[in-house]
């Protein structure tokens, strides 16, 4: 009985394998790295990687969308939490263009730097995330994949905009690291509401701000590589 939770969990990392391959082959994205070959001997053009990364973007946009509207629809309806969570992001403090007007006023350079900046600070969140889903009563198994799923293609998205970043502006990729995330909220474990409103926020947040890099990305696509579908 000891290795029941261990079995489990072993079950629906599988199932995450599974589906995740599924999910990536629906949406024309390839799980590989987003330049297999590494960094120094990378042969992919920069416009293909422009394009992967724009693949891989939307996916886990989608993925965020998915899994907020689901956490929604089963734990947040009739708690109010939308209205406390607006102005809760931890990355308000970036001042980021708010739309696609906005985004094409900022140089490119800019731009380029603000995407790595958004990408490096839900590092910890996303850990978290994953942490926590499976804390939550009756969570479905759908929810813990997205969130692995989305934690291990972001990773995979910030070391390709990383490679973009040295090949556009060799010498100026920013290092810097930007811990803007505070950490979980120091709440007694068993106050249920606060814990799905800080997990409901997490949520929210993510999925506005993969869906401003979603949208960055493709106007970096279009101004950097001249695609002619734009």
């Amino acid at each position: 009985m000891s290795n029941e939770p261990e079995a489990n969990f072993k079950c629906i990392l599988l199932m995450i394998l599974l589906v995740s391959n599924m999910f990536l082959a629906k949406n024309g994205v390839n799980s590989l790295p987003i330049c297999p070959n590494g960094a120094i001997n990378c042969q992919i053009s920069t416009g293909d990687l422009f394009d992967r990364a724009v693949k891989l973007s939307h996916y886990i946009h989608s993925l965020s969308s998915e899994m907020f509207s689901e956490f929604d629809e089963r734990y947040a309806q009739g708690r109010g939490f939308i209205t406390k969570s607006i102005n809760a992001c931890h990355t308000s403090s970036l001042n980021t263009p708010e739309d696609k007007v906005q985004a094409q006023q900022i140089q490119h350079e800019d731009l380029l730097n603000l995407v790595l900046r958004v990408l490096r600070s839900w590092n910890d969140p996303l850990v978290h995330l994953v942490s926590e889903v499976q804390e939550i009563k009756e969570a479905p198994d759908t929810i813990l994949w997205k969130a692995v799923e989305i934690e291990e293609q972001t990773k995979r998205l910030l070391e390709g905009m990383e490679k973009i970043v040295k090949r556009v502006h060799p010498g100026d990729l920013g290092n810097d690291v930007y811990s803007l995330w505070s950490g979980p909220p120091s709440v007694h474990v068993t106050d249920e509401d606060s814990r799905l409103f800080a997990f409901y926020t997490l949520l929210h947040c993510l999925r506005r701000d993969s869906h401003k890099i979603d949208n960055y990305l493709k106007l970096l696509k279009c101004r950097l590589i001249h695609d002619s579908s734009c």
